[in-house]
């Protein structure tokens, strides 16, 4: 019941509900590109059999984000609403094909006394990477720590990069956010893995096996299995931990490129596991709100790295 309904996602941008404050006056969360997956060796002298661990990760590439604006929030009994906004001057030319901007500035920072919370709203560079795009996504991100420190970093970083190594490092959990693969219109056998009954049993032999003989609410339950949307749903996934942080492409540069993406160019990430989502969706990352202790340990040593074709 936890990812009902089963529709398609509103943005390509997966949203982010809440942000986990943390002790640290920094920013909460980053986006990148997921370029595809590949292995890596790693080394534990803790470990049995020469403490070497087979480890499938995913490569997510981290052009810098850029800060469009600050945003100022007033919190009242029906939520949290926007009572300020300042925009950065210098706002790259690519960031009008996802929003008006505005041609001069409505407020000035200091006018904007009585707020309770502050965000960036930040957007992407897909003109550094080899995607084929020029179109930004824009989104938001939260700030840990009190009203005046989250102000003075707002401040400090209008207009200016952000890079991966400012917000994450390695060896630290994170939890993913994504727009997973679709796959169209299913039945419910691949759905939701109903039965498939004998050629005996019913008439149907793909379909629920019953709908149930009580009708009194005089609707089938939106419960039972049925056909309809499968996947394109927006996911989210918990504590993947970061296996390293690289600022050299020429380290992860798979023999003909990865697969339906091509190089990376920028800096990147190894998550280790997999990913909802295909090659060339945004992935936003955020801090863990659910630290698993038992994988809170030292960054894994990685040996090798494997550069082969997956072709």
């Amino acid at each position: 019941m936890q990812v009902w309904p089963r529709k398609r996602a509103k943005n390509i941008t997966a949203r982010v509900r809440a942000w986990f404050p943390g002790k640290e006056t920094k920013l909460l969360g980053f986006a990148g590109y997921k370029a595809g997956m590949t292995h890596v060796i790693t080394k534990d002298p803790k470990k049995a059999r020469g403490g070497e661990s087979f480890v499938p990760v995913t490569i997510i590439e981290c052009p810098p984000l850029k800060t469009a604006s600050i945003r100022f929030y007033k919190k009242n009994p029906y939520g949290m609403f926007v009572v300020g906004e300042i925009f950065a001057q210098n706002l790259d030319k690519e960031l009008a094909r996802t929003i008006c901007l505005p041609k001069k500035q409505p407020k000035n920072i200091n006018d904007i006394k009585d707020f309770d919370d502050i965000r960036l709203l930040v957007y992407t560079q897909p003109k550094l990477t080899c995607l084929p795009k020029k179109k930004p996504e824009i989104f938001e991100l939260g700030i840990g720590g009190s009203k005046e420190e989250k102000l003075k970093l707002a401040q400090e970083k209008l207009g200016k990069e952000i890079t991966i190594k400012e917000v994450f490092k390695e060896g630290e959990q994170v939890d993913t956010h994504s727009v997973t693969k679709g796959k169209g219109y299913q039945g419910p056998v691949r759905r939701f893995g109903v039965t498939i009954r004998s050629h005996k049993a019913e008439k149907t032999k793909r379909g629920p096996a019953s709908l149930g003989p009580w009708c009194g609410q005089g609707h089938i339950m939106y419960r039972v299995a049925h056909a309809g949307q499968m996947g394109f749903h927006t996911r989210m996934e918990y504590n993947k931990v970061i296996v390293k942080i690289g600022e050299k492409p020429e380290e992860i540069k798979i023999n003909g490129g990865i697969m339906h993406y091509g190089f990376v160019k920028n800096n990147y990430i190894l998550l280790k596991g997999s990913i909802g989502g295909p090659n060339k969706r945004i992935i936003r990352l955020t801090k863990a709100r659910r630290i698993n202790k038992k994988y809170a340990k030292e960054v894994p040593q990685i040996k090798y790295v494997s550069l082969e074709s997956k072709q």
